[in-house]
C-alpha cells in the first residue's frame, strides 16, 4: 500500500570510485512553515543545466540497469580525466530538476501563503524532479488562469535567460544581439521577444533546415555556420544590424572568435579612418553554455576593443536587484501562452528518466527537442 506521507524524489550520486548511480528516494512530504507552501509538480523541463548535474560527463554507453520501476537504479562510469571536476560534489546524493509547475496542496498560516492553495504556480530552486516540493510563498509565481502546469514548467530558465539577454544588451548599451544554436528552445522564444521589442537580432544556426524553422517565425537575419558563406553572411548580417554583443551557446571551438573578427570587420566597413589598433567599437562575446565541450580558439583578428566573458542566469538577477527581478519574471507570466510558450518532445515520469533509453534520447540534446518530467505521471 502507498504510504501518503512519502514522496519520490530523483537522485544523482557520483561515487568517489568513479561511478554515477541514479535512483528515485523515498522521502517525507514536507510541512510548510507559515510562509511556505507545497507544491504537487506536475511538470519540469530538463534542460541542459539539469542534465549538468543529473549525468555529468558520464559514459552513456557503461549505463546499467538493476531493479524496475520506481525502485530501477541507474549506474554508469565517468571517465577519469572527468572525475577532477566533480570534486565538490562525490558521495553525495543531490536532487535534481531546477524549476518546474504544479499544484499548492498544503499551505503554511500566513495569508500569502493560504491565497495560494489549490492553485496552479510555477516555482524555482531545484530538486524538482520530485512528486512534492515545498517553497517559500513569495517564491511562487501563479499562473494566469487557464494555464495548465505544463504551460508553467519552463517559466524561469529559457524566459528569463532570454530576457535576461536582452536587458544586458540595454544596461550595456548594445543596440543588437547575435545568438548562437539560434533554433533552440530558447533561440525561438528569444527570436519572440526581439521581434516583439523591436530588437534586431543575428540568429546563427548549424543546417538549413534551421535557418527555415527561424525564418517561418519570422526571423530577419539567420546565417547557417555550415554554409561555405559563412564569414561573409554573418559580417553582412552584423554591418546591417550593429550588433556588437553576442551570447554563445556553443563555448568550444572557433565560432566566438568568428563571432569577435566578423564585428570587427563590420566596424570596418563603416570606419572613416584607419587604426593599426583596430576598430574603437567594443565587442562581447558571453559564452553561456558547452554545448562543443573542446578549449576555446581565438584567432585575434579582432583589434583590441573587446571581450570575451561568462554570463550565468542567476548572478545576473542577483545584480540586476529583487524589484528589476520580479518585473521580468512578471512579464513572462502576461506573455506565457506567446512569447514564452514552449513545446515538448514528451511528457516521461521519474520512472522513465531512469531508462537508458530515454536518458540517451533527453542527453542528446537536440535541436528543438525538450522533455518534461511529470513526477506524478
Amino acid at each position: 500500500m502507498a504510504d501518503n506521507s512519502m514522496s519520490l524524489q530523483l537522485r544523482t550520486l557520483v561515487k568517489s570510485s568513479g561511478e554515477l548511480e541514479l535512483s528515485l528516494a523515498q522521502v517525507p512530504i514536507p510541512e510548510p512553515a507559515d510562509d511556505e507552501i507545497v507544491v504537487r509538480v506536475e511538470a519540469s523541463p530538463i534542460n541542459p543545466s539539469d542534465l549538468g548535474l543529473l549525468i555529468g560527463p558520464a559514459d552513456l554507453s557503461t549505463l546499467k540497469v538493476s531493479g524496475e520501476g520506481t525502485g530501477a537504479v541507474v549506474t554508469g562510469q565517468i571517465p577519469s580525466q572527468a572525475m577532477r571536476m566533480l570534486g565538490a560534489r562525490l558521495d553525495q546524493s543531490m536532487p535534481v530538476g531546477n524549476e518546474g509547475a504544479g499544484t499548492v496542496v498544503a499551505a503554511g498560516a500566513s495569508p500569502q501563503a493560504q491565497a495560494l492553495l489549490g492553485k496552479t504556480v510555477a516555482i524555482l530552486g531545484g530538486a524538482m524532479y520530485a512528486q512534492h516540493r515545498c517553497v517559500k510563498a513569495a517564491d511562487a509565481l501563479p499562473l494566469p488562469p487557464g494555464a495548465t502546469a505544463a504551460d508553467g514548467a519552463s517559466c524561469f530558465v529559457n524566459p528569463l535567460t532570454a530576457l535576461g539577454m536582452v536587458e544586458t544588451m540595454r544596461r550595456e548599451g548594445h543596440t543588437a544581439l547575435v545568438h548562437t544554436a539560434a533554433a533552440s528552445n530558447l533561440g525561438q522564444m528569444l527570436n519572440r521577444i526581439c521581434l516583439k521589442d523591436g530588437v534586431e537580432l543575428v540568429n546563427i544556426v548549424r543546417s538549413p533546415e534551421q535557418v527555415k524553422l527561424l525564418k517561418d517565425q519570422g526571423a530577419r537575419h539567420v546565417v547557417d555556420s555550415s554554409s561555405p558563406s559563412f564569414v561573409e553572411d554573418l559580417t553582412a548580417a552584423l554591418v546591417e544590424t550593429g550588433a556588437t554583443l553576442a551570447f554563445d551557446a556553443i563555448g568550444g571551438g572557433k565560432l566566438a572568435g568568428q563571432i569577435l573578427a566578423c564585428m570587427e570587420a563590420a566596424a570596418n566597413k563603416k570606419a572613416t579612418e584607419y587604426s593599426r589598433y583596430g576598430s574603437s567599437v567594443h565587442k562581447q562575446v558571453y559564452i553561456y553554455g558547452g554545448l562543443d565541450t573542446r578549449p576555446t580558439e581565438l584567432n585575434r583578428a579582432f583589434g583590441m576593443a573587446w571581450g570575451l566573458g561568462g554570463w550565468l542566469l542567476t548572478p545576473f538577477l542577483m545584480k540586476i536587484g529583487p524589484q528589476a527581478a520580479q518585473a521580468l519574471r512578471q512579464r513572462v507570466a502576461d506573455e506565457l501562452k506567446t512569447t514564452f510558450a514552449s513545446h515538448y518532445t514528451a511528457e516521461i515520469s521519474l520512472a522513465e528518466a531512469l531508462k537508458p533509453e530515454v536518458i540517451a534520447a533527453y542527453n542528446r540534446r537536440a535541436t528543438g527537442e525538450k522533455y518534461l518530467i511529470n513526477p506524478n505521471k
